[in-house]
């Protein structure tokens, strides 16, 4: 059951629901493949075009990717009461489980429409009793055999068909305490953010604070959290809104105040680049999807979906503070016909969340994907060549 350290309800306001998982189609590496994607609570398809070749913003260096196994789904999550289920952002707990938190997770022998019965859930929490990056595999989930929202989110209606939901950005752990990180309001369109901690493997969840949905810009809404060994986190952030612009923001926190807003300290421009200066971004504007920022093997990953050529991309840099727009730009995932998925094109991908244990020898991530109505999952890539 979720609670506040203060003993006071958190707030789950917001407006509305997800219009669904907008994402173009993107090209295929060397095989130029279009795929269709899919819109809205009705989950209604829409047209998609083929992203041309050759733009400034193209990655450089392509990776080679395959897929490992697919972990959610009718047959591997449908016995907790969860078939449908997207993110599945994973996080190592501290007993050693693989916990995955999920976004808007039914039951039912599809995806449901508009007004359809189902058990809607959001965040759930699905689990690997194996927390070996090589070895995942669900068979457990906070709630036993009925995944159950891991905090109190009612779904409210707040019309033309849209309702409130809680997308988590991230989860991760420090120093033996879980942390996660929810967007509430309707998909795309977040009201507050607000963030929880665990101290039980993510059984339960208490609540510590929020931030209103237009900070900074609205780029604010979408936070991903790299733990380092120097007592930060450095905390990346953009909008969470595939239709709109938005740039990147670097804060940083000690990890001993990862619940008070104030100790967030941002990185930007003036006159030179400081800590504490006003956020300025990072990388140039873009439709950023879901990000991903973590500290590894002594470097920095950020993984991120690129909502205009539906492509999951990545970044290794030596330091938060580095220069991304110099930094080499890598495609892990591309977009493709559901009759060409192999390798690593995927129709309608998204996510892209770094699995805890990898190294860039041994590089996991784990990719959602939303087309039609029996269609939504969530599955393990490994990649290689990421340099």
């Amino acid at each position: 059951m979720a609670r506040s350290s203060d003993g006071s309800t958190p707030a789950t306001g917001g407006y509305s629901r997800r219009r669904l998982l907008r994402i173009g189609a993107g090209v295929a590496v060397g095989a130029g493949i279009a795929g269709a994607g899919w819109s809205g609570l009705g989950r209604t398809p829409r047209a998609a075009a083929a992203a041309p070749a050759g733009n400034p913003g193209d990655p450089t260096s392509p990776t080679v990717a395959v897929k490992v196994k697919t972990l959610s789904g009718p047959a591997e999550t449908g016995p907790f009461n969860a078939p449908w289920t997207d993110l599945g952002i994973p996080v190592r707990c501290p007993d050693g489980t693989m916990l995955f938190v999920c976004g808007d997770t039914f039951d039912g022998p599809h995806v449901p429409g508009p007004g359809e019965p189902s058990y809607w859930r959001a965040p759930a929490g699905l689990r690997s009793g194996n927390g070996d990056v090589n070895n995942l595999h669900i068979d457990g989930s906070v709630g036993g055999g009925n995944a159950r929202s891991l905090v109190d989110e009612p779904h409210n209606p707040v019309g033309d068909g849209k309702f409130t939901t809680a997308i988590p950005s991230d989860a991760f752990v420090v120093d033996g305490v879980m942390y996660m990180h929810l967007m509430r309001g309707v998909i795309f369109d977040t009201h507050h953010t607000d963030f929880w901690r665990s101290f039980d493997n993510g059984e339960t969840w208490e609540y510590l604070c929020q931030w209103p949905g237009d900070m900074h810009g609205g780029q604010f809404q979408q936070k991903t959290y790299a733990v380092a060994d120097d007592g930060y986190c450095y905390v990346l952030s953009s909008a969470f809104n595939r239709d709109r612009d938005s740039g990147l923001l670097l804060h940083r926190v000690p990890q001993d105040r990862l619940g008070d807003p104030g100790a967030y300290e941002p990185w930007g421009y003036d006159g030179g680049w400081r800590w504490g200066a006003p956020p300025t971004t990072v990388m140039a504007n873009r439709r950023y999807g879901e990000i991903c920022f973590r500290a590894m093997d002594g470097k920095y990953v950020l993984t991120w979906l690129d909502a205009p050529t539906a492509t999951i991309r990545a970044m290794v840099f030596p330091l938060p503070t580095s220069d991304l727009t110099r930094t080499l730009e890598q495609t892990m995932i591309v977009n493709g016909d559901p009759a060409a998925q192999v390798a690593n094109v995927v129709t309608a991908p998204y996510g892209g969340f770094v699995v805890p244990g990898s190294t860039f020898g041994n590089f996991h991530i784990i990719v959602s994907q939303w087309y039609d109505p029996t269609n939504y999952r969530f599955m393990q890539y490994r990649v290689y060549m990421l340099s």
